[in-house]
Order: C-alpha cells, then sequence, then structure tokens
C-alpha cells in the first residue's frame, strides 16, 4: 500500500483549506533535494524552455511561491507558483475549498487569495539561479479600478523571476473576470501584457476556461495568434455541473477533478483544430493518470498540468505519470514525447 494511502484519511479528517496549509508547511520543512532523472525520451522544447519532462504542477497549489522546487523534487518537469495579485489579498470567505470525494473532485472558490507580487518575488529572486522551470501566473485584484493594468504591472513585477508567465482570466471566482476573454477586452489586454513584457522577457501563456461555445474558441484563437502569445493553458475549472454524487455538489465556485476530463478534453482538441495546431498547447483539467496525460498530448497538448488530483492520489503522482507515459510510448512505437503530439 502507498504511504500516501495510509495518511489520507487523517488529512480527509480535516477541513480541506486547514489540510493544504499543512502540506505547504510540511514541504517548506522537508530537506531540499534535486528533481530526479528524467527519461530522456520525455524531455520537450516548448516556446523555448526545455523541459525535462511533460507533466507539470498547475497553480493553486503553491499560491505564495514557497515550494516549487520540493514540487520540483517530486517529479514534475515543472512547476506554476500563483495566482499572485499585484496586492496581498484575503479572498473569500471561508469555508471556500471542498473535497467532494466521491466524485475525485474538488470545489473551490478562493478568489485569488495570495501574499502579493512583491514577497512572492523576493522568494523567487533566492531560488533564481536553482536549476527547473518555475512559470509565475498572474492575476487582477478584486478591487483593482483597471484590471488590465493589474495584468500589465504583474508581467513587468514578476518577468525577472518566471521562466514563464501565464495570464489568468479564467478564474470563476473573481466576479467579472471572466469578461476578460470576450473579443474586445481580450485583444486590449493581450496587447497591454505584451507592452510591458521586456525584452528579452519570458514566454506567455493565456489560460482560458473550459466553458467556451465554438464561436468564443474561434476568437480566442485568433487574437493570441494576432498578439503572438506563446501558448494556451487549457482549462481552468468549471462553472458546469456534470452528475455528482457528493453531498458538497451544490457548492458554488469552479469545478476540477475527474468530472473536468471530459470538458477538458474536448477543449483541448477544439483548440488545437482552432489554432492549426500552430500554438503550444498546455492541458489542465483531470489528469489523474498516464492515460490521462497521454490523450491529451495526442489530441494537441505539448505539456499537461495536475492539481487536484494530487488531493487523492498522492505526491507519488507526477513520477508515476511519467513511467506510464514511457510505457505508452513504447507501445505505440513513439521515440519521445513529440512524435505523439497531435497524432489522436
Amino acid at each position: 500500500m502507498p504511504l500516501y494511502a495510509l495518511f489520507r484519511p487523517l488529512l480527509f479528517g480535516l477541513d480541506a483549506e486547514r489540510a493544504h496549509r499543512m502540506t505547504i508547511r510540511a514541504l517548506r520543512l522537508k530537506p531540499a533535494r534535486a528533481a530526479p532523472a528524467s527519461d530522456p525520451r520525455l524531455a520537450i522544447s516548448v516556446a523555448g524552455l526545455n523541459f525535462p519532462n511533460p507533466v507539470g504542477l498547475a497553480a493553486g497549489f503553491d499560491k505564495d511561491a514557497q515550494v516549487p522546487d520540493a514540487m520540483l523534487g517530486l517529479g514534475f518537469g515543472f512547476a506554476e507558483v500563483g495566482t499572485l495579485t499585484p496586492f496581498p489579498q484575503a479572498g473569500n470567505p471561508r469555508p471556500r475549498l471542498f473535497r467532494l470525494v466521491e466524485d475525485e473532485a474538488v470545489i473551490n472558490r478562493m478568489g485569488f487569495n495570495n501574499g502579493g507580487q512583491a514577497a512572492a518575488f523576493e522568494r523567487l529572486l533566492r531560488r533564481n539561479q536553482r536549476p527547473g522551470i518555475v512559470g509565475v501566473n498572474i492575476g487582477a485584484n478584486k478591487d483593482a479600478a483597471d484590471r488590465i493594468a493589474d495584468y500589465a504591472t504583474g508581467v513587468k513585477v514578476m518577468a525577472g523571476v518566471a521562466r514563464y508567465l501565464t495570464v489568468n482570466i479564467s478564474s470563476p471566482n473573481t466576479p467579472g473576470l471572466r469578461a476578460l476573454q470576450d473579443r474586445g477586452a481580450l485583444a486590449e489586454l493581450l496587447s497591454a501584457v505584451t507592452e510591458a513584457r521586456p525584452v528579452p522577457g519570458p514566454p506567455i501563456f493565456l489560460k482560458v476556461a473550459p466553458d467556451l461555445e465554438p464561436a468564443d474558441i474561434d476568437d480566442i484563437a485568433e487574437i493570441v495568434g494576432q498578439q503572438r502569445m506563446d501558448g494556451l493553458i487549457i482549462s481552468n475549472t468549471t462553472i458546469s455541473r456534470p452528475p455528482l454524487r457528493s453531498r458538497h455538489a451544490g457548492e458554488s465556485g469552479g469545478l476540477s477533478g475527474a468530472p473536468l476530463r471530459d470538458l477538458a478534453q474536448a477543449r483541448i482538441a477544439d483548440f488545437h483544430k482552432a489554432t492549426g495546431g500552430r500554438l503550444p498547447l498546455i492541458a489542465a483539467g483531470g489528469i489523474a493518470s498516464a492515460e490521462h496525460a497521454y490523450a491529451r498530448l495526442r489530441a494537441g497538448a505539448s505539456l499537461v498540468q495536475l492539481y487536484s488530483a494530487l488531493v487523492y492520489e498522492g505526491p507519488g503522482l507526477a513520477r508515476r505519470i511519467n513511467a506510464g507515459l514511457v510505457e505508452l510510448l513504447e507501445r505505440d512505437g513513439f521515440r519521445t514525447i513529440g512524435e505523439a503530439i497531435g497524432t489522436a
């Protein structure tokens, strides 16, 4: 029995947010160790960055950039911290994080709770010379008079300590934020973000919601091409509610985990088609096994990210997915992970 299976009942006996804080605290106390070597067949270059393997930690786990190196040490090929806003904010009232155990899912309405970009910048500056790809996810403060200006600020402030930046306009927990995905607002936002990026500067990815209509997908694909974004992360949590069994099913917020899987898989295929395969895609949502990750890669993703599955599968998940990906490549006759991308 995996060690995590012994500890999981203890963690699940705690409020979900308290358990998460304890996990971050334990990871901070954990002795630092180098990331394990990845199989060379899993290495891939995306947006000018050389990833040792395609399995990344999604934003939301390490909101304040406290443990990126500890997560890289668990076998992740990259770690994304945040979402970070220009100023600290407390987020939404508690309780705001719920495990849906029967559904292997999570609902959150955290609301970009974080200690602000300045504090995270100092932490990331101290680890800046260490190996490993750490991306920074940026957002706008809830009470910002000009949210586009907040994103431009985030790019300027965090560019020096981020191997890549993610513009997060797809959280459902900041009122009105997803409106920035609309055609006119998105063009204005990405223009401001591009202008704010220093030269040379890190790649910039845009993170979008899964709850999009076909016309939205076409608009986003066109605008990110015009603005020369370096990639798309698909997707954030969903406000839709497929059939759920948990007593927490009626909670408001974004749903992640297993029930998001099919929707997020469909969105990867949609965006792969809409972009003609010309733009790197990073897949997130419901990935809990090598088979799930492989399906996303074959549908057109170059990288995958996960978070909610860690709650149920434990800290060894990234290593298990990477080992399984190697087996799947061998089964299908691919020499590298890059050969498998978009072959579905």
